[in-house]
């Protein structure tokens, strides 16, 4: 099943995830960091790495709302829209720790707090959840994936 945003047959949504993901989660790690060692240039690693997933996280879930819209199957549907709703929630949640980070927000939950570390670790657990969900569109499903027939097809 070719996805409907796709560069001469390969997906772009695959392409694109590993940024959001890679950063969410090494902002975890830096914030890991940070409370073992006290270092605050893993603070500020943790803040830079969640806007960089953020912006990720966004180019990522428009390229894959247009993979989803294009699916046909009602199964396969329902699974995308559960797949794009926990990556929403994981979106939204980064996008709180984020502002909770900056000097606005660092005022409503008072300097020191462990609550964007927690959102962190939330928010890492429901895109792991999601993640299980892509795979299940991939392998499961062949969302994102052309069967070898199709592809000699077009060949031809």
């Amino acid at each position: 099943m070719r996805a409907s945003a796709n560069i001469g047959g390969h997906p772009i949504h695959p392409m694109l995830i590993p940024f959001p993901i890679g950063l969410w989660v090494f902002s975890l790690i830096a914030d890991l960091i940070f409370m073992w060692r006290g270092n605050p240039a893993w603070e500020s690693v943790a803040f830079y790495t969640l806007a960089g997933g953020i912006g990720g996280g966004v180019l990522a879930a428009a390229v894959g709302l247009i993979d989803l819209l294009g699916v046909k199957d009602n199964q396969v549907f329902r699974t995308g829209l559960f797949h794009a709703g926990a990556n929403v929630v994981a979106l939204l949640i980064f996008v709180v720790d984020f502002y909770l980070r900056t000097t606005s927000g660092s005022q409503m939950v008072g300097a020191g707090s462990k609550i964007p570390f927690i959102l962190s670790l939330i928010g890492v657990i429901v895109l792991s959840f999601a993640g299980y969900l892509g795979g299940e569109l991939v392998f499961r499903y062949g969302v994102g994936v052309e069967s070898q027939t199709s592809i000699n097809a077009e060949q031809q």
